[in-house]
Formats: C-alpha cells, structure tokens, sequence
C-alpha cells in the first residue's frame, strides 16, 4: 500500500506541480533575516507583514500541533518573450501578469493535494497566509533563495508560484538542495532602482513590483524615472538569471505560449489606452486578471509615469487627458509626466483649475522641470 508521501508525490506530478518537498515544522530557517528586514523598514507599507511576526516565522504557531510543511513550486511562462511592438507608446508587463490571477487557481489544487494527506484540519495558503514560503520552500529542498531574493529551482529557474500545506502528519522532510548562486550576481546591478541591498535582501520602497502594484500612494519623485516602462510588476532581476534561460515549459496556470494571439497587447499594453480606462473599462478588462490588484487609479498612475519616461512627444496629448482624471493620485503624476516631457502650456492650465493641494504642489514643480 503505498504510503502518504508516495501518494503526496504522485498527486502532485498529476495536478502539475513541477517541485514538492517537505520541511520539518520548525522556526523558519530566514526567521532572524525576516526580523531584520523588518526593523530596517523594508517592508514599505505592507504593515500586515509585521502582525504577529512570531506567528508567521513558525508554523506551530499556525496550526496547533503542526509536524510538517508541504511545500510546492507552480511555474508560468519563461519562454523567450515576444517581440516588442514599435506601433504606439507601451508598457511593460510582469510575465506572471499573462495568466490568470493565481490565488484562486492555485489554491484549489493546493487543496485537491492536501486531501492526499488525509488530515482534515491542514491548512493552505497561496502568498497570503502567515508562511515565509521561500524561507519553507528551502528548508523543503526545494531549492535555495537567490541573490535578487526569489527562491530558485534547479533545472526549472524562479518564473514560479509557491504552495504551502501546514499538516499535523509527520512526514519525512526532504534533503536540501546543495546548489547556490555561486559567485553570480547579475541580478544585483539589473534591478533598475538599487532594492537588491544585499544578497536576497529587498528593499520594498524601492522595488518596482511593490511601487506598482502594492503601493497605493504618491511614487516618490527619485524613483519614477528609475520605473522605465514597468506598469504593473517587474522581471529585471529575474531576467539576466542563468537558471532561467532556456527553461520552457507549459505552464497550467498562464497561457501555454506568450507570443500567442493576444499575449502581445497584455504583455506591452498601450499606455494611452490605461491611463483612460473608465471604472466599467477596468472591471471588464481585468476581470479574472492580477492587475485588478493594482486598482485602476494605481494602473493609471503607473501608465502616466511610464508615458513621461517615454520621452515621445506623442505621450502628450494623453497625459494631458488624465490632467481631468477623477483621482488626484493620477494627475499627480500626469503633471510630473509632462514636466519631463516640457509641456509648460498643458501644466499651465491645469494649475487654474487643479484644487487638490498635493497635484497644485506636483505643477509647480513639473513646471520648473518644464524649464
């Protein structure tokens, strides 16, 4: 009769996880660096991450009477990208952003998995429960955390998702990987605004991914220029990566092919069409999808700053339109856009009508830009 594990792996292969291991349930292994990272501020304003932190760096405290940690690695697409079109002003898109938001996904076959364990109380979670899920996936063998502070899997890369089980079944854990980074560590200088502090050390005010879609406030004015044509998360640091050439795979949960019919319009999206998305436009156009977690006002704001890195005189007549946009956070930004872009006239009208205080302040300085 096979045993627990066995059926746990073989499940696993069924439902199409590429990796599964399993941790001791113990403190974390990076419990001490999470506490770091978190008296250093890194966190930004994700304050959920510093509730209880004790209970989120051991399991035990998760679930009462937790032996074991099952823990999972989902990959999407890391196929060669397809060729950016040179037809109108584009963003740039994460690659996890082509597929379905993966929550819900995920989690479903998390739980259909979690049935192999048959422990009725097992808990799982999919990045929002109190789990260091690198920090688990590591001490499950699944691979090791990176210099840029994604977890890595051997012959499979880091264009991934992690899965996470808590059961009271104690399971043999898995031997850890005995590969690393080595001396590489071209994800450092890649990362277009300096959040790699250190070796697998983020820091979130920085990061391009937390500025575009956890943030929902003013992007400091020192960074927007660093955001490029980033709209909605960001894969600098995983791009130059060794382990993720070459590994292409056909994902369960993102389109089996990025330079399919589409794939093109959600990976370099046109930034006038973003910056003008109506309420109803949004709803419609990301039902179902991960940007919906940026907000429009926050797509809006991220598409108005990659228009003034644009450079293109063309990215005018657009950022002027969002001049009148309902949410101040977007004309904030519109008007630094267009100071960088050197339209004194567009500003100048806005200043006559613009009663936001914060916007007011943000003309007057792009009109100074402007000069």
């Amino acid at each position: 009769m096979p045993t627990i594990l066995t059926r746990l792996s073989q499940a696993s292969r069924a439902l199409g996880f590429e990796a599964i291991g399993v941790a001791r349930a113990l403190p974390y292994p990076d419990a001490g660096r999470f506490l770091s990272w978190l008296e250093a501020g890194h966190l930004a304003d994700m304050a959920w991450l510093a509730r209880d932190p004790e209970r989120r760096t051991d399991p035990r405290r998760v679930l009462d009477g937790c032996k074991s940690v099952v823990m999972v690695f989902s990959g999407y697409a890391s196929a060669p990208l397809p060729v950016r079109p040179r037809d109108g002003l584009r963003g740039r898109m994460a690659r996890y952003a082509l597929g379905p938001d993966y929550h819900g996904a995920l989690l479903a076959r998390l739980r259909q998995l979690a049935e192999s364990l048959e422990d009725p109380d097992a808990r799982c979670y999919v990045d929002t429960g109190p789990v260091l899920e690198r920090s688990a996936a590591r001490a499950a063998g699944l691979g090791w955390v990176g210099k840029n502070a994604n977890l890595l899997v051997p012959q499979v890369g880091s264009y991934g998702f992690l899965g996470a089980i808590l059961t009271r079944q104690d399971l043999e854990p898995t031997p850890p990987v005995t590969v690393s980074c080595g001396s590489c560590s071209r994800c450092i200088p890649a990362c277009p605004t300096g959040a790699i502090v250190g070796p697998g050390q983020v820091d979130a005010r920085r990061c391009i991914s937390y500025l575009t879609i956890e943030s929902r406030g003013i992007v400091p004015r020192d960074l927007r220029p660093l955001m490029q044509d980033w709209v909605f998360g960001c894969d600098a640091c995983q791009e130059p990566c060794p382990w993720n050439s070459g590994a292409e795979r056909v994902p369960r949960l993102s389109p089996p092919d990025p330079a399919a019919a589409g794939q093109v319009e959600s990976l370099y999206p046109q930034l006038a069409d973003l910056v003008a998305l109506s309420p109803e436009g949004f709803a419609s156009r990301f039902r179902g999808s991960p940007l919906k977690r940026a907000k429009r006002a926050g797509l809006a704001r991220n598409a108005a700053i990659a228009l003034g890195n644009s450079g293109d005189p063309a990215a005018v007549e657009p950022l002027r339109e969002a001049l009148r946009h309902d949410s101040a956070l977007v004309r904030l930004h519109a008007a630094w856009a267009l100071g960088r872009l050197g339209d004194r006239a567009g500003l100048r009208g806005a200043l006559r009508t613009e009663e936001d205080p914060d916007t007011r302040a943000e003309i007057i300085l792009a009109l100074g830009d402007a000069t």
